[in-house]
C-alpha cells in the first residue's frame, strides 16, 4: 500500500501508520490511533499496520520479542496478531457507530519461526449488520504460510463515548 519509508509515526502512540491512513480513518469516524494507544497489546507486541480498508487489512509482526521457550514464533503472538487485523477490518466494516468484538477466534499453526517478521493479511469471509468473519493468513518472510485464522466479531452498537458501553 506504500512504501514504509514514508510510514507517519504519531506522536500520541508512536506507532507507524501508512501514508494518509489516519485521515482515512477519520473520515470513517473510527479513531485508529486509539486502536494503538499506549498499552495496546498488539502495540506492545510491535505489529505494525501496512495496509487497512474493510476488504483487505495487512500488517506485520517481528518474531523477536514474540517467542515461547523453544524459541519458536508463539502461537499466541499470532493469534495477537490475527484478532488484531481482523479486529480493525471489522471495525472498518462496521463504521462509526459501532463496535467490533471478537466472539470467536481459531488459528491453525502450520510452521514454526525463530527469526524474522510475519505478515498478516485478513480478508472478509463474511460482513452483515451484527456480526463480520475474517480470515487472517500469516505468512514468512518466503511468503510460506505459517497460520491461518479465522476471526468473528459481534458488531455493537457503540456508545456516545465510544466505549461500547450503554449507561
Amino acid at each position: 500500500m506504500g512504501d514504509q519509508s514514508q510510514a507517519q509515526t504519531t506522536p500520541r502512540t508512536g506507532t507507524k501508520f501508512p501514508p494518509g491512513i489516519i485521515s482515512r480513518f477519520a473520515g470513517a469516524g473510527v479513531d485508529l490511533e486509539a486502536m494503538f494507544a499506549a498499552g495496546h497489546l498488539g502495540n506492545r507486541m510491535g505489529v505494525e499496520l501496512v495496509e487497512a480498508a474493510p476488504e483487505r487489512v495487512v500488517g506485520t509482526l517481528p518474531v523477536e520479542g514474540n517467542t515461547q521457550p523453544y524459541g519458536l514464533l508463539h502461537g499466541g503472538a499470532s493469534a495477537v496478531l490475527a484478532e488484531h487485523l481482523g479486529s480493525i477490518g471489522a471495525t472498518l466494516h462496521a463504521g462509526p457507530t459501532k463496535m467490533a468484538v471478537g466472539v470467536e477466534l481459531n488459528c491453525t499453526h502450520h510452521r514454526g519461526m525463530r527469526s524474522g517478521t510475519v505478515t498478516g493479511t485478513a480478508t472478509p469471509v463474511h460482513r452483515g449488520r451484527s456480526t463480520a468473519t475474517y480470515e487472517i493468513v500469516i505468512t514468512d518472510d518466503r511468503d510460506r504460510r505459517v497460520c491461518t485464522s479465522r476471526l468473528t466479531c459481534l458488531l455493537r452498537d457503540a456508545a456516545p463515548d465510544g466505549t461500547g458501553e450503554s449507561s
